[in-house]
């Protein structure tokens, strides 16, 4: 059975930074893609950084050259450091997997597992 457990999530101000971490269970984080998406209230679930198994990261437009997403192979841990943070970054920060290497761009409904969520609050 997997499980993703998100981490890391809180309030800073804008500038600040946050490191999330999606800790997996019943799955391995090295040999499959796996991404960051945001999500607030009234609005679809955007992609924020996936990265798969064999090729590179992608980012989406908005977070490009401020957020890295990486693994840790040896903690089986997705980690998204997120720094100059915005308060458009404010958000419900989800971890998502897929069963196969490559990624399945940024649509969500194409993602297999997903975690519970971390609160990212930006204040101005």
């Amino acid at each position: 059975q997997v499980h993703l457990v998100e981490s890391g999530g809180g309030s800073v101000q804008a500038g600040g930074s946050l490191r999330l971490s999606c800790a997996a269970s019943g799955y391995r984080v090295r040999s499959t893609c796996m991404a960051w998406f945001r999500q607030v209230p009234g609005k679809e679930r955007e992609g924020v950084a996936r990265h798969a198994a064999w090729s590179g990261r992608v980012y989406a437009d908005s977070v490009q050259g401020r957020f890295t997403i990486s693994r840790d192979n040896v903690a089986n841990t997705l980690v998204l450091e997120m720094n100059r943070l915005q308060p458009d970054d404010t958000a419900m920060y989800y971890c998502a997997a897929s069963v196969i290497g490559n990624c399945p761009g940024f649509y969500a409904g194409q993602y297999d597992y997903w975690g519970q969520g971390t609160e990212v609050t930006v204040s101005s």
